[in-house]
């Protein structure tokens, strides 16, 4: 039988008595929905946010609107702050944030659809990826999600 990403990622968690809180906005809460499709997974998943507006990031999560003003909503900062605000909030050992674009409208030239910021934070560090995901709104969403459930894994197997 196979192990999906998030039965994995929920294994990894309990095992180290380890929580994880999301802030999501490209993503639309399939990182929750992912990780919450796991039986037991309540043990370790303390909640998660879909900022989608730049507001709901600066209202709920507490980033600054000059961070985002100055580097762009879908930006490694944005997503480093994403993440650190989940953790924050839910007090988590592990925050998620995730920023990009699904599109299949706007993207840019600078920053054209496919592009996607993944952030993890911890408490000794952080770790964002920049991806750039082919593929239609599905797809960039769903292997947004698979990007953000290898990071936790590498992250969390060498925890000890």
């Amino acid at each position: 039988m196979d192990v999906t990403l998030e039965e994995t990622v929920v294994r990894l968690l309990l095992d180290r008595h380890a929580t994880l809180a999301v802030s999501e906005s490209c993503t639309g809460g399939m990182v929750a929905e992912r990780i919450t499709s796991v039986a037991g997974s309540s043990a370790c998943f303390e909640g998660g946010v879909v900022a989608y507006s730049n507001e709901a990031k600066t209202a709920l999560l507490g980033i600054d609107a000059g961070l985002i003003e100055e580097h762009g909503a879908v930006s490694r900062p944005v997503a480093e702050a994403l993440a650190e605000g989940a953790r924050f909030r839910f007090g988590s050992d592990f925050g998620v944030g995730i920023t990009g674009i699904a599109g299949p409208g706007g993207g840019s030239i600078d920053k054209p659809v496919g592009t996607v910021f993944v952030a993890l934070v911890f408490e000794n560090g952080s770790l964002v990826n920049e991806l750039h995901l082919d593929g239609d709104r599905r797809q960039i969403r769903e292997l947004s999600c698979d990007a953000v459930m290898r990071m936790l894994i590498e992250q969390c197997s060498g925890v000890e």
